[in-house]
């Protein structure tokens, strides 16, 4: 459970309401990171940004990006 209330989708605007489709639609829900990270739309726009371009990255294999992410996971203690 997260210390900050993540913004709820009756709250929200259609730029997160956007979002929050993009969410559900590759992670199969909306995730508590995501929901609290909109609170701050230039926020939301950075992480966006940064996840579009990792994804698009070919100088690294899907297999080794992945395998990063699950690590990074791990060692943060992140559910996911």
């Amino acid at each position: 459970m997260s210390r900050i209330e993540g913004v709820p989708d009756k709250g929200a605007g259609i730029f997160r309401r956007f979002v929050f489709w993009m969410t559900r639609r590759k992670v199969g829900k909306v995730v508590t990171p995501v929901r609290v990270t909109s609170h701050s739309r230039p926020m939301i726009m950075a992480v966006g940004s940064y996840e579009m371009w990792s994804e698009k990255a070919k100088k690294v294999s899907p297999k080794l990006k992945e395998l990063a992410q699950i690590q990074t996971a791990r060692m943060v203690g992140c559910p996911f």
